[in-house]
């Protein structure tokens, strides 16, 4: 498992191979904004990676559709990824996300 650090909040979490950052924290409980759950359709689970983006896959041919489609061009950067589609290969990646919420106690 990787650790992935969500900014301004300072939560961090592990993420399995293979599972995305916004599934890692769905899992765990996290509130992470989204209306629809992974299908990189809403572009609500958005993150701008901050620190490690060599530690993060490439992304694939849907989440590039899907932000030139559906995200307006001011929001897209070079830095600026799907968290639905984000997967990590290494430590060290932060991301920046407002509206991540803890889970319930």
């Amino acid at each position: 498992m990787t650790i992935v650090r969500v900014e301004p909040s300072g939560f961090e979490f592990d993420v399995r191979p293979g599972e995305s950052v916004a599934e890692a924290a769905w899992r765990l409980g996290y509130r992470w904004p989204t209306s629809c759950w992974g299908q990189a359709e809403c572009m609500l689970c958005f993150v701008t990676v901050t620190a490690g983006e060599l530690h993060t896959q490439p992304p694939e041919d849907d989440e590039l559709l899907a932000m030139q489609t559906r995200m307006p061009a001011r929001a897209r950067t070079p830095l600026t990824r799907l968290a639905c589609r984000l997967r990590l290969n290494g430590p060290g990646v932060v991301v920046e996300k407002r509206g991540v919420r803890a889970p319930s106690p």
